[in-house]
C-alpha cells in the first residue's frame, strides 16, 4: 500500500463507519456500533502512527487528491500537507478519538440513542482529520464547517431537552460569527494571493507584506494585518477566545464523551492549528499578533476567574479549558508558535483525561454533577481518583507533568517578548497559574475528599421522593421517559443504600492510557517540539522581529540543560510558587475553614454577582443581539409585512382600484349619446395629437 493510499485510508475509514453505523443503526444490532466505528477509529490511528514514524524520518507529502472545480487559474481541489505538525496532530485527534469511544461504550450503554451517538463522534473524526491534514484553504474551510456542524448535533445529542437545543442552536450561531471573519479572511487571500494552496500563498507573502488595502473610503489598512484578524476572528470562534467564548461552557448540556472530544483535544484546538499553520502571515504582521495575543490573556485570566464560583464538574473543567486555550494563543502571540502546538498536544491529554475521569464521576454519583453533594470519592473510586489526580497536577503545572513543560515554556515565552501587549499578557498568564490551581483542587478536594456530603443529599432527596409521591404517581410515561433515557446533566441523587461505584473496564482503561501520556509525553517531547527541529520548515518565526523562542532556546540550553532540569528549576520558580499557593489555599478553605468561602461570598457580593452573571455577556447577547433581532424582526413584520406589504401594496392596490371603479363606473350610462360624445372626443384628441407630432 503506498503512502498516499494510506492517507486516504485514515479519514475515510472512520467516514464509512459513520456511514454504515448511522444509515443501518435500525438493523444492525447494538454492539456492531461501537465494533465498527472503534475499528475504524482504532485503524486510523494505526494509520497515523505509523505516517508520523515516516514524518519523523524526513518524509512530507504536499499533494492534490481531487481537482473539485476549476475557475481561470485557480484551482479548487482536495489535497494533503503531511509534515510533523499534521500528522502529530492526526495521532492525537485519532488517539483521544479512540478512547473517547471505547469510553462511550460503558458510558452510554443504555442511551437509546446509542448507534446514533457511535456514527456522530466517528464522522467528527473524519472531519477534524480533513481539517488538519488540508493544503488548501477551501478544505480547511471544509473541514472547519464540517467539525461546527457535527458538533452541533453532538450539543444537542438529547434533543427532547430544551436546555440541550438551546446551547446547541447557541454554539452554531457564535461560531457562524467567527466563520463569517475567517470566510472574509479566506476571501481576502484568494482576491490579492490569486491561490488557496498554502504553499502558493506563504511563498507570495513577503512581496505582500507591504501592501495596502482600502475598507472605509480614503482609510488604508494593511493587507496582511487585515486578512490575518480576520481568520483569527474564526480561531476566536472555534478555540472560544472571547468574546466568542460564550457557547462552549453552555454545550456541557452534551453527553461527556463530546465534551472530552470536543471540547478539550480537537475542535476548540482547530483556531489554534490554524494561526501555527499561517505562521508565514502572522510572522509579517506585529499587530495582529499583538492583537492575538492581548485577546489570550483576557480569555485565560478572566475565564479562570469563573471557574472558581461553579459548581457542576463539567463546567469547571469547560472553563479550565477556556483558559487553557486563552494559554495557548497568548503563545501564538507572542510568535511562539511551537510552544503553543505543544501545550496543544499536552492538554489533550490531560484535559481530555479530567473530563472522561468527570465523567466517571457522574456515572459513580448516578447522574449527579454538583460537586457540593459529593465527597470522600477516592474511597470508592479509585481508578478515577488517581487518574484526575494526574490530570489535576498536569493542568495546574507540576514539575515533571507534562502540563508543567508546555505552560512554563508559554510563560517564558511570553516574559521575553517585545511584542506590544506582553506585559499585560505575562501578568494574565502568571496570576492565572494560581487561579487555576485554586479552581482546579477546589473541585478535586470537593469530589475526592473531605465528608461524604452524598449520603446528606440521598437523604433529602429521599425525603423530597416521598413528598412528591402522589405528584409522581401522575406523571405520564412521556415524563418517565425523559427522566430516565437521557440524564447526563440532571440531578438524581443517590439511594441512601446505594453508595457510589467505580464504572467497569471500559470506562477506567481510557482514564489509564490517557494517565501516562498526561504524566510522560511532555518530558520526552520538550527537546524535539520546542528547541529541536520537528517544527523545522513548518512553522515559520521572524527571530529578528520577534527574538522570543530564541532568547527561550538559550535559557533552556544555558541553565536547564534537559528537561529534568527544567523541572528542578520550576520548584523555585514563580510559576510553581503561585501554583502551590493556589493548591494550599483550596485545601485549607474547603477542607479545614468551609465557612470562609461563604463569608467571602456573602462580604464581595457584588462581585460574585458579576461573576455568576459570567461579565454580562450572555445577558448583552440575550439582550442586544437575540433581543434586537426578534424587535426588528416584530419591526419588519408590523410595518413591512402588515403596513408595507399587506396594507399598501395588496389591500392598498385593491383599495384604490375599487375607488377606480367606482368613479368609472359612472361613465357606464348605458346612453348611446353618452359613448358616441366619448367617441368624438377621442377622435378629436388623437387628432390633435397626430397634427402636433407632425
Amino acid at each position: 500500500m503506498t503512502i498516499k493510499q494510506i492517507l486516504i485510508l485514515i479519514p475515510l475509514l472512520p467516514l464509512l463507519a459513520a456511514a454504515v453505523v448511522g444509515l443501518l443503526r435500525n438493523y444492525l444490532p447494538r454492539w456492531a456500533a461501537h465494533v465498527i466505528t472503534i475499528a475504524g477509529v482504532g485503524a486510523a490511528f494505526a494509520l497515523s502512527v505509523h505516517i508520523l514514524s515516516q514524518t519523523l524520518a524526513g518524509f512530507t507529502l504536499n499533494e492534490s487528491v481531487y481537482t473539485w472545480l476549476n475557475s481561470g487559474d485557480i484551482h479548487f481541489e482536495v489535497g494533503f500537507l503531511i509534515d510533523n505538525l499534521s500528522a502529530m496532530m492526526m495521532v492525537v485527534v485519532t488517539f483521544v478519538s479512540l478512547m473517547v469511544h471505547v469510553y462511550t461504550i460503558g458510558y452510554m450503554h443504555e442511551d437509546p440513542g446509542y448507534s446514533r451517538f457511535f456514527s456522530y463522534i466517528s464522522l467528527f473524526t473524519f472531519s477534524m482529520l480533513m481539517l488538519v491534514m488540508s493544503n488548501n484553504f477551501m478544505q480547511l474551510f471544509f473541514g472547519w464547517e464540517a467539525v461546527g456542524l457535527v458538533s452541533y448535533l453532538l450539543i444537542g445529542f438529547w434533543f427532547t431537552r430544551p436546555t440541550a437545543i438551546y446551547a446547541n442552536l447557541k454554539a452554531f450561531l457564535v461560531n457562524r460569527v467567527g466563520d463569517f471573519g475567517f470566510l472574509l479572511g479566506i476571501g481576502m487571500v484568494l482576491y490579492y494571493f490569486g491561490s488557496l494552496d498554502y504553499a502558493t500563498v506563504f511563498e507570495r507573502a513577503p512581496a505582500l507584506a507591504g501592501a495596502q488595502v482600502n475598507l472605509l473610503g480614503n482609510c488604508s489598512w494593511s493587507l496582511m494585518t487585515v486578512t490575518c484578524l480576520l481568520l483569527f476572528v474564526g480561531a476566536m470562534g472555534k478555540s472560544a477566545q472571547v468574546p466568542l467564548h460564550v457557547w462552549l461552557p453552555d454545550s456541557m448540556e452534551g453527553p461527556t464523551p463530546i465534551s472530552a472530544l470536543i471540547h478539550a483535544a480537537t475542535m476548540v484546538t482547530a483556531g489554534i492549528f490554524m494561526v501555527a499553520r499561517m505562521s508565514p502571515l502572522y510572522e509579517l504582521s506585529t499587530t495582529a499578533l499583538s492583537t492575538v495575543m492581548v485577546i489570550g490573556a483576557i480569555t485565560a485570566l478572566f475565564m479562570g476567574f469563573l471557574g472558581i464560583i461553579q459548581n457542576d464538574i463539567k463546567r469547571v473543567v469547560a472553563y479550565s479549558t477556556l483558559s487553557q486555550l486563552g494559554y495557548m494563543t497568548v503563545a501564538l502571540g507572542a510568535s511562539a508558535y511551537s510552544v503553543a502546538i505543544f501545550h496543544l498536544m499536552t492538554h489533550a491529554f490531560f484535559k481530555a483525561l479530567l473530563f472522561l475521569g468527570a465523567g466517571a464521576v457522574i456515572m459513580g454519583m448516578h447522574h449527579d454533577q454538583d460537586i457540593r453533594n459529593m465527597g470522600n470519592l477516592k474511597k470508592y473510586l479509585p481508578v478515577t481518583w488517581i487518574t484526575s489526580l494526574i490530570g489535576s497536577l498536569a493542568l495546574i503545572g507540576t514539575p515533571f507533568f507534562s502540563g508543567f513543560y508546555s505552560k512554563d515554556s508559554i510563560i517564558e515565552a511570553v516574559e521575553l517578548s517585545h511584542i506590544p501587549g506582553s506585559g499585560f499578557a505575562y501578568f494574565a498568564v502568571i496570576v492565572g497559574v494560581f487561579v487555576t490551581a485554586f479552581y482546579s483542587f477546589r473541585l478535586y478536594f470537593l469530589v475526592f475528599h473531605g465528608e461524604e456530603k452524598w449520603r446528606h443529599a440521598a437523604h433529602a432527596h429521599a425525603e423530597h421522593s416521598h413528598d412528591s409521591k402522589d405528584a409522581h404517581a401522575h406523571k405520564t410515561h412521556d415524563d418517565h421517559a425523559d427522566d430516565h433515557a437521557h440524564d447526563d446533566a440532571h440531578h438524581h441523587g443517590l439511594g441512601s443504600e446505594d453508595d457510589p461505584h467505580e464504572p467497569g473496564w471500559v470506562v477506567k482503561l481510557p482514564l489509564i492510557l490517557l494517565a501516562i501520556p498526561s504524566l510522560l509525553i511532555g518530558y520526552f517531547a520538550l527537546e524535539p517540539m520546542v528547541f529541536g527541529d520537528f517544527f523545522k520548515n513548518v512553522i515559520f518565526v521572524d527571530a529578528e522581529a520577534h527574538p522570543a523562542m530564541e532568547h527561550l532556546a538559550h535559557h533552556y540550553h544555558e541553565f536547564m540543560h534537559s528537561p529534568a532540569g527544567m523541572a528542578i528549576h520550576g520548584f523555585a520558580s514563580l510559576p510553581f510558587i503561585l501554583a502551590a499557593s493556589g493548591v494550599l489555599l483550596s485545601w485549607f478553605f474547603y477542607m479545614k475553614r468551609p465557612d470562609i468561602p461563604a463569608a467571602i461570598k456573602q462580604r464581595f457580593d457584588l462581585i460574585y454577582r458579576i461573576l455568576d452573571n459570567k461579565y454580562g455577556f450572555d445577558s448583552f447577547n440575550e439582550k442586544f443581539f437575540a433581543g434586537g433581532s426578534r424587535y426588528l424582526g416584530r419591526l419588519l413584520w408590523k410595518f413591512g409585512d402588515i403596513t408595507l406589504i399587506d396594507g399598501a401594496m395588496v389591500n392598498g392596490t385593491a383599495r384604490t382600484m375599487g375607488k377606480i371603479a367606482a368613479r368609472l363606473r359612472n361613465v357606464q350610462s348605458g346612453l348611446i349619446y353618452h359613448y358616441a360624445f366619448a367617441m368624438i372626443i377621442g377622435v378629436f384628441l388623437l387628432m390633435t395629437l397626430f397634427v402636433k407630432i407632425n
